[in-house]
């Protein structure tokens, strides 16, 4: 059932299994105790770092397989994607998996896209069980989207640590204690922010447009939800959005968090102004939201995923960095 932008599911989609992997930094921050996962070295033995991410994404879904003592057979499709050229991360992945494959790019709103579609799929029974999942790595995001890691110029105060890291969620219809209820499809939302260090400014206008959406086709405040976390604002982008939200008349309190801020201790771990990536929100979810709801710490969860869709391209050439933001609405399932 639709309502403009805002998907119901007809029936219970359930989250069946998780899987989280952590970078080195990742796993020494606060978050680092509920991921699967935790590397050793963020290069894998590989030869480079673009390989590293691959062999980590393949690494994180084979560890979702396991839980649940499952072969990649059992899966109908995966909705996988990631931040390098081409997505070539989630496709090279994937040749390790016989299995459909749906690969997304809405930068690091890609797990709630893939969450989205996967949802989709399942409420509308053209498949039992999918697979989500996203990658980033700082290391190929940065010398991708910035400049050369062996540049080692001094970043700017308002620049964000890419998140290393992989994230996978198993839905399917019969198992699990979280459901997915609803979703709200996000928009291009573009305020001419031209800044490619200032990502937190760039999107959340974006995350406060599918807010304000998610909420009015839904009949609900932000009071009805344990948690609303968006996926990777940073502390300075998460702090617009509250201002942001009040120029609305909306007060978010304390129930309200960003991904990014919570993945990484800021001032010990020197990253700016917090996590970035498409990992952030999809370790942050299936590592500690995910395992924070089963135990019934929150009942009700609003995530967030926020992008920024720029590529380097269009940097170079001048253009401003729109914005893109999709909700994904959570309840614990007694």
């Amino acid at each position: 059932m639709r309502n403009g932008r805002t998907i119901r599911f007809r029936s219970p989609v359930l989250i069946e299994a998780t899987a989280a992997t952590g970078g080195v930094k990742e796993c020494e921050g606060p978050l680092g105790k509920y991921f699967d996962y935790c590397l050793k070295d963020d290069l894998l033995g590989q030869k480079s770092h673009e390989l590293a991410e691959i062999k980590m994404h393949i690494g994180t879904i084979k560890r979702l397989l396991n839980k649940t003592k499952l072969k990649i057979s059992d899966i109908d499709f995966c909705f996988a994607g990631d931040l390098m050229d081409e997505i070539e991360g989630a496709s090279l992945t994937m040749r390790d998996f016989d299995v459909g494959f749906f690969g997304l790019y809405n930068a690091c709103s890609t797990f709630a896209e893939a969450l989205i579609l996967g949802a989709t799929m399942l409420d509308a029974g053209h498949a039992s069980r999918v697979i989500c999942s996203t990658s980033s790595h700082f290391c190929t995001a940065e010398r991708q989207y910035r400049f050369p890691l062996e540049y080692g110029s001094q970043r700017p105060p308002l620049a964000q640590w890419t998140v290393t890291g992989s994230g996978a969620t198993m839905l399917n219809k019969r198992f699990g204690k979280v459901a997915v209820v609803s979703a709200t499809v996000g928009r291009v939302v573009d305020y001419g922010v031209t800044d490619t260090n200032d990502m937190g400014a760039a999107m959340a206008p974006a995350a406060r447009d599918t807010l304000l959406n998610h909420l009015a086709n839904t009949d609900s405040r932000p009071e009805d939800y344990d948690l609303i976390a968006t996926g990777d604002l940073g502390e300075a982008g998460s702090h617009l959005m509250r201002l942001l939200m009040r120029e609305e008349g909306i007060e978010l309190g304390e129930r309200y968090v960003d991904c990014g801020a919570l993945i990484f201790n800021r001032v010990a771990q020197d990253v700016g102004q917090g996590g970035s990536g498409a990992a952030c929100s999809a370790t942050v979810f299936n590592g500690y939201l995910h395992r924070k709801m089963t135990e019934g710490m929150y009942r009700r969860v609003l995530l967030i995923p926020t992008g920024a869709l720029l590529s380097k391209t269009s940097a170079l050439q001048g253009e401003s960095i729109p914005g893109i933001a999709h909700a994904v609405c959570f309840e614990r399932v007694e």
